[in-house]
């Protein structure tokens, strides 16, 4: 890979806007997201090859992943063939991962990775949130129970060196300090100086 490659890593408990920041840096920067496989069923309105490439358990054991994960019941991964995919296309990427995925990808790709951790400070406005984009209720009571969970509440020491910590209480807050994040980042890599950093 190119020096000037970049990956920008999303990381942070469920719900707290991981999905919204890359769809923003996507619209506004032209950062594309790194398309990564799952078992879980599709949301409504969610598209296989555009939201995620949606598996069976058969089909995803065929892939060559970088990370992969269980979170809930379900598998998660990023594959090595879709990373290579999207780098000819786009040299500037966005992935969305839980912190453990996180530190394989800085592990993996330390000169390319930065992080952008989400976090909220009320629990509340998560259960709200994973209510509010239709996931299942009883799906959600498990989520905020299970460890994976409250393993992604918390910055891991190992990313604090590459990571920007985003506070997502409230979407204009957390929309300028993504605007600060992609500005300084600009500034520390001449490559995204093609990147539009004025927003639409």
């Amino acid at each position: 890979m190119k020096a000037a490659h970049k990956l920008i890593v999303i990381t942070g408990a469920t719900g707290t806007g991981k999905t919204t920041v890359s769809g923003y840096l996507r619209d506004n920067y032209r950062i594309h997201r790194v398309m990564t496989h799952t078992t879980r069923p599709a949301r409504t309105g969610e598209k296989n090859g555009v939201d995620y490439y949606f598996e069976t358990p058969a089909s995803f054991a065929t892939k060559h992943f970088i990370e992969k994960v269980t979170y809930a019941g379900y598998e998660y991964g990023s594959s090595h063939e879709s990373l290579e995919k999207n780098w000819t296309k786009h040299p500037f990427l966005s992935i969305v991962l839980d912190t453990k995925g996180a530190i394989t990808y800085v592990r993996e790709l330390p000169k390319e990775v930065v992080v952008l951790f989400l976090t909220i400070d009320n629990p509340t406005v998560l259960k709200d949130r994973l209510l509010g984009r239709g996931d299942d209720p009883a799906m959600v009571a498990a989520r905020l129970k299970s460890p994976e969970y409250k393993r992604d509440l918390t910055l891991p020491n190992e990313l604090k060196p590459f990571a920007t910590v985003i506070k997502n209480d409230s979407w204009d807050e957390a929309r300028e300090q993504v605007d600060q994040f992609m500005k300084t980042l600009a500034l520390k890599s001449c490559g995204l100086a093609r990147i539009d950093l004025e927003q639409k």
